[in-house]
């Protein structure tokens, strides 16, 4: 399981000797479960050398349960059924971090097989599965996440106590791109992109969005699966800094109904040399180099001759997205309250639209020339795991490559009225609900043969359950409707 580029010459002894030299006794390591949080533990350094050599064993619990810990009823992959056996996992060699505050590295790790090959669930292993059928064409991935989330003057207990109901918002009122809030509050803002930066998840912007107390973050493009473990490492250590400092950010897709909600835009380009295309599409280098500069290779993007700057190979992902991206919304979309987010009007799309540098589609063509000829998938909500909402994207990307397929004219002005024109069974419209965007992960063919029957089984069966567990618990809106009147 150790990485060979760790292991060769005694690496892991010069590292483990720096170690004890700096007085570290301890190093933190995570894994991703299929919601996006984060489990891990603390381990002290003889532990560390022994997971780095043999690799480690995980309580399969992680995907037997939801952000609750509540255990699925019907799942077959582990279960009581099962015992609950530790599923393998390896530490990644190249994803160390030093966390200052805590006097620790930290690693990513990632789940395998028994036998050492891919892990059927895991969902860092299902963006690397993904990326990988993408290489067979030539192409590798460029992208980045930006998110939105609100920032309170609460704390984990405070929000319990109050029924999350009349929290106070670090900052009063809609005030977008507000330099004023930015500065009273520049200890935050700059600690903040401080702290990122110290963990190597550098924020390329960092800004107050409309309403009170939102804030929005771009983090730097990065090749390959990077982007993702940098999207998912800032979440949980974006709420981290913001607890320690006696605050709570939330990034669930909506919070309240009074404000817009919040998302996890993903934009991203194909970047390399030749494909399956024959040469269609400008050509450049070898792949990427995961580096903060471009690649080797050339924006597959971007062709210099056309009047909008898209090659023939983004005409294809966009086409693939705007038929496919509805068979992935769950991936997107995870949770119940994502679909109170997905609503006309509010700033986010209800079906597969497409623009030039329109905000109002749900595919946003950015031009700009080579280094940033791209699409902004402006449909996945902060709540979606970054793992998820990459691999779901790009799978319906390369249905559009390898199907050859051609977009539609794309929409100027309100893409709501291009949606409100589309026919009702229209496989552009999205799903208005988790189940029926279970429904639809679980029927589609494509999804199965790019991600594989045992994960779309998994995840279609864990949105299910969140919809059932959702739909046996009262809430407040029924107690005020239906408690006295009916």
């Amino acid at each position: 399981m150790i990485d060979d580029r760790l292991d060769s010459g005694g690496l892991l002894a010069q590292k483990l000797a720096g170690y004890r030299e700096r007085g570290v006794s301890r190093v933190k390591l995570g894994l991703t479960d299929l919601d996006g949080v984060i489990r891990g533990k603390y381990v002290n350094l003889d532990k560390f050398t022994g997971l780095m050599e043999r690799g480690g064993g995980f309580c399969d619990c992680v995907f037997g349960w939801d952000t609750d810990d509540a255990l699925y009823d019907d799942a077959r992959h582990t279960g009581w059924h099962t015992g609950f056996p530790d599923a393998r996992y390896r530490l990644l060699v190249d994803t160390e971090r030093w966390l200052a505050d805590e006097g620790c590295p930290y690693f990513i790790g990632e789940f395998t097989g028994a036998d050492g090959g891919p892990h059927p669930l895991c969902p860092r292993t299902l963006l690397n599965r993904v990326l990988g059928r993408l290489a067979e064409h030539g192409l590798y991935l460029r992208s980045g996440f930006e998110y939105e989330f609100f920032v309170f003057e609460e704390t984990p207990h405070s929000v319990r106590d109050k029924g999350y109901r009349n929290l106070k918002p670090l900052t009063p009122g809609n005030f977008g791109y507000s330099v004023l809030r930015a500065s009273a509050q520049s200890d935050l803002f700059t600690g903040l992109m401080d702290y990122c930066g110290s963990l190597d998840l550098d924020l390329e912007g960092l800004h107050c969005e409309t309403g009170p107390g939102v804030w929005e973050a771009a983090l730097k493009a990065r090749d390959g699966i990077e982007a993702a473990d940098r999207a998912n490492l800032f979440k949980t250590f974006a709420k981290a800094f913001f607890q320690k400092r006696g605050l709570v950010a939330t990034f669930m897709a909506k919070w309240s109904m009074d404000y817009p909600g919040q998302s996890g835009h993903f934009h991203f380009c194909l970047i390399g040399g030749d494909s399956l295309l024959g040469g269609d599409t400008p050509t450049g280098g070898a792949g990427p180099t995961g580096g903060d500069g471009g690649s080797a290779g050339g924006n597959r993007f971007f062709d210099p001759d056309d009047a909008n700057g898209m090659s023939a190979l983004q005409r294809y992902a966009v086409a693939g997205l705007q038929r496919y991206l509805g068979d992935y919304l769950a991936m997107m979309a995870p949770t119940v309250n994502s679909y109170t987010r997905l609503v006309q009007g509010a700033w986010a799309p209800t079906a597969a639209t497409w623009g030039l540098d329109n905000r109002t589609a749900a595919l946003r063509v950015i031009g700009g020339g080579g280094s940033s000829q791209r699409i902004e998938c402006r449909v996945p909500g902060a709540d979606a795991n970054p793992y998820l909402a990459a691999a779901g994207t790009i799978a319906a990307v390369l249905q559009g490559i390898e199907e050859g397929l051609q977009p539609d004219a794309p929409v100027a002005g309100n893409a709501y009225e291009a949606e409100d024109a589309m026919p009702a069974d229209d496989k552009r419209r999205f799903p208005g609900q988790l189940r029926a965007a279970a429904d639809r992960l679980l029927a589609s063919a494509g999804a199965r043969g790019i991600l594989g029957d045992e994960f779309v089984e998994h995840f279609g069966m864990s949105r299910h359950w969140e919809s059932r567990e959702y739909e046996r618990h009262v809430n407040s809106w029924q107690l005020e409707r239906y408690f006295e009147i009916i």
